[in-house]
């Protein structure tokens, strides 16, 4: 069925506020897949914060057209689904684990930075851990040094206690220092 001119506008409308939102596209062929597995990698994304749409190839290359993404126009063939996400791996991600899992699904290229991505750097990028994870060990890091000091500062005073209660011991006691002989 064919879209009038109205609503070309409105696709393209809408894949150009998805595009100017969004830090990486990743293009993938779905041909072959069930419904059933589609709605559950869509489910998935949404759950992601990723948008994954399908649209008529020339609508889409209209649509990025003067964003970072336009670098993909002449990879935008055949049927293909279209993943959009703020967070900068989160497309990838979600796209790469579930061609992992389903090989009909066939990562095509994308997009992240106005640099086009080939089906290595797009698994690439889903292999970097996410913002959160990141952000952790970075606290991590942050935190180890403080902690190793108070560590060994706490180890020291402990010795040193230790030190002072051992010549507390062995001192005689100060009633009998008293005492003349």
């Amino acid at each position: 069925m064919s879209l009038n001119r109205s609503e070309k506008e409105a696709v393209i409308g809408d894949v150009t506020s998805l595009a100017a939102k969004a830090q990486t596209l990743v293009l993938a062929e779905y041909r072959g897949i069930t419904v059933a597995d589609m709605t559950k990698l869509r489910n998935e994304a949404r759950s992601k914060g990723v948008t994954l749409s399908v649209f008529k190839n020339t609508l889409a290359r209209r649509a990025v057209a003067g964003s970072a993404f336009e670098v993909l126009g002449d990879q935008m063939t055949g049927p293909l689904i279209y993943g959009f996400s703020v967070d900068a791996v989160a497309a990838a991600k979600v796209v790469a684990d579930f061609a992992k899992t389903n090989d009909k699904l066939v990562i095509r290229g994308g997009a992240f930075g106005g640099k086009v991505l080939d089906v290595n750097g797009v698994k690439q990028l889903a292999s970097i851990p996410s913002k959160e994870v990141l952000l952790a060990q970075l606290l991590g890091l942050m935190q180890s040094p403080i902690s190793r000091t108070a560590r060994v500062l706490a180890a020291l005073a402990a010795k040193r206690g230790e030190g002072a209660a051992e010549a507390a011991t062995d001192a005689p006691p100060a009633e009998a220092e008293a005492q003349p002989a």
